[in-house]
């Protein structure tokens, strides 16, 4: 059995540790107020964006379009959205599982990481990591996003790449996060419910190849802007889960511990009584 000070000394490091904990929960969940509020505006603009440009191009007569076709590489970039920090849970294992438990060859894939702990899973397990863009993750901006996807579109236009996926965190409430894994070009043309609908013509001004050039690259940078401002409220979503569990089981080791030492002391207490009247009897 544990002595009475090592006992002691581990409730007073499990105490300090709560406390941290503790403060790391009221620091997420104050950030994850502000960050909700940025992913529950954006969301719709997200998904409208999404289904917009599909039903759009579901009409498109120029199906030979690059951003449609896709180039000839066997390469796909996937930007990966995690992270600078831990203590999240399993927000950002469960993003780098998206790539690592995919079906994609790990040689055919190049990586535009966005958070520095999938910079560290990924490049650990032997992907090539084509940019590290760590720093936007802390604070995203629309024009963060822009500089990111002019970087993939123009690897995509010069055939180093023939496809372009998003993983990332997809933010549902304050307990329940989603890691989702989309496919952003070639653009995959939904099925139109009404075929009524899907004979319409669609009109372009001034053409519909400049008229795609200008909407595929906002489309694409909408999509990456939504995915940062969603991860970040996820993040914060996670990490206060994660400390509030924390906090808890620290509570309960706590308890523990306090009823081993009173038992600790007790026992100790009892002994050196014994030992006391066991001495008087032997003087008598």
């Amino acid at each position: 059995m544990a002595s009475m000070r090592d006992i002691k000394r581990r409730r007073s490091s499990i105490q300090s540790t709560q406390q941290i904990t503790k403060a790391m929960k009221l620091v997420s969940t104050v950030k994850l107020q502000k960050a909700r509020s940025r992913a529950e505006a954006a969301n719709p603009y997200f998904n409208y964006m999404y289904h917009t440009v599909s039903s759009m191009l579901s009409k498109s007569g120029n199906q030979n379009h690059p951003y449609l076709t896709g180039g000839n590489s066997s390469k796909k970039a996937v930007v990966v959205i995690t992270s600078n920090r831990g203590l999240a849970g399993g927000y950002n294992s469960n993003v780098v599982k998206l790539i690592t438990g995919s079906s994609f060859a790990k040689e055919d894939l190049e990586i535009y990481a966005v958070g520095g702990k999938g910079v560290e899973a990924l490049s650990r397990r032997g992907y090539h990591i084509a940019m590290d863009a760590s720093t936007i993750i802390d604070a995203p901006t629309y024009m963060d996003a822009v500089v990111l996807c002019e970087k993939v579109l123009k690897a995509f236009e010069n055939g180093e790449i023939g496809e372009i996926y998003l993983a990332y965190t997809h933010f549902k409430n304050t307990v329940s996060q989603e890691a989702k894994l989309m496919k952003l070009l070639p653009v995959e043309i939904e099925p139109e419910e009404d075929a009524a609908d899907s004979n319409v013509l669609m009109n372009y001004e001034p053409n519909e190849e400049e008229a795609l050039n200008l909407i595929i690259p906002k489309y694409v940078t909408s999509l990456f802007y939504g995915a940062m401002v969603e991860a970040v409220a996820s993040e914060n979503g996670a990490r206060m889960q994660a400390m509030d569990s924390a906090t808890s089981n620290a509570e309960d080791l706590i308890s523990d511990l306090s009823l081993k030492y009173n038992r600790a002391r007790q026992g100790s207490i009892t002994q050196e009584l014994t030992e006391i009247i066991a001495g008087a009897n032997a003087i008598s």
